[in-house]
């Protein structure tokens, strides 16, 4: 969920079913904002808070990335 302004562009913000503002997703669930070759945040200096918090190659990222790379 997109709580502060962060100066993520419009095209990549959605609504969900409660009314709120979150990132918008692709047919495949990633991000859109997700270069799916590189891996890398598109927007990453705009990028939301939760994506702030979110530490690159920390356990969680990690587990995220081998999935998506074991759908391939």
């Amino acid at each position: 969920m997109l709580v502060f302004d962060t100066g993520v562009p419009e095209h990549y913000i959605d609504t969900d079913s409660w009314g709120g503002r979150v990132m918008a997703r692709l047919d495949d669930g990633w991000c859109a904002a997700l270069d799916r070759e590189s891996l890398r945040c598109t927007i990453y200096d705009n990028r939301p808070s939760i994506c702030r918090e979110f530490k690159m190659g920390e356990d969680e990222c990690m587990n995220e990335r081998m999935k998506h790379m074991s759908n391939k």
